[in-house]
Order: C-alpha cells, then structure tokens, then sequence
C-alpha cells in the first residue's frame, strides 16, 4: 500500500494526471488525490502519472 499526496504549490494544473489515472486524481484549479491509499494497478497509474508531471508535484510514499 502507497500513498499518494500533490503539492499544490508545485502543481501546474496541466491535467496530466488525471487524464493518465482518473480513478486516483481530479483536476479543479489544482490536481487533487481522490484515493490517497493504493496499490497494485491503481499504484502503477500513479506511478506512471507522478514520472509524466511536468511540475513533479506528485508524490509516492511506499
């Protein structure tokens, strides 16, 4: 199980995220985690969306 946090002052609201792994992220005016535990597939997305940010926001405690 990992858990997944954004730093809303690192966001760039670019919506990488929550197009790749919409089950874990939503955009508003920030990216926010809608499942901050996960694992197996929904891990994966998120690690996937976490390397595609373009302002590292995304953050992956293991």
């Amino acid at each position: 199980m990992a858990v997944v946090k954004v730093d809303e002052e690192l966001c760039t609201a670019c919506g990488v995220c929550s197009d790749l792994c919409p089950d874990v992220f939503e955009l508003n005016d920030v990216a926010q985690v809608k499942v901050s535990e996960v694992e197996g597939e929904m891990l994966d997305c998120a690690k996937e969306a976490a390397e595609s940010c373009p302002g590292e926001a995304i953050l992956i405690e293991e």
